[in-house]
């Protein structure tokens, strides 16, 4: 039963991930250090998530983001990562990232393949980006943590 405590708003200094989400996925992702993981509220489960993310006091854009252990890449530390739905036109390493995470996307699962993977990442983005549209979400775009 899914029970993670929606939504919640989260701050932090963007941090070097791994470096797939750009190379083998072609899917770029901001990534939280782990000690901004460890603060996350302990019933959070793991999965995948949408909301919005903005970086400095920069515009705020739709974001899907996975949260757990990436069973595909078989991490023995759990991280946060984020895939920003914007094309920046340079790495921002340092720069401070907040997002407000509004719903539970689907679990986090192993694939056969990164083309499997990247197929599911494509989906879950297209999900996002028209649920975003709904009012219900899209008020959160304007929410008083973006604008401090």
């Amino acid at each position: 039963m899914f029970t993670s405590p929606l939504p919640i708003f989260v701050s932090g200094l963007v941090a070097r991930g791994f470096g797939r989400g750009s190379k083998d996925l072609g899917i770029p992702t901001a990534n939280y250090s782990a000690e901004v993981v460890k603060n996350l509220p302990h019933n959070l489960e793991p999965g995948v998530y949408y909301g919005w993310a903005q970086i400095e006091n920069g515009e705020v854009h739709k974001m899907v983001m996975s949260v757990g252990w990436n069973p595909f890449y078989k991490n023995t530390m759990k991280t946060m990562e984020i895939h920003i739905l914007h094309q920046f036109e340079n790495e921002f390493y340092g720069s401070l990232m907040k997002v407000c995470v509004l719903k539970y996307l689907r679990p986090e699962m192993n694939f056969p393949s990164v083309d499997e993977l990247i197929s599911a990442i494509k989906s879950d983005v297209a999900i996002a980006t028209k649920e975003l549209d709904k009012p219900e979400f899209i008020k959160f775009r304007e929410h008083e943590f973006f604008q401090i």
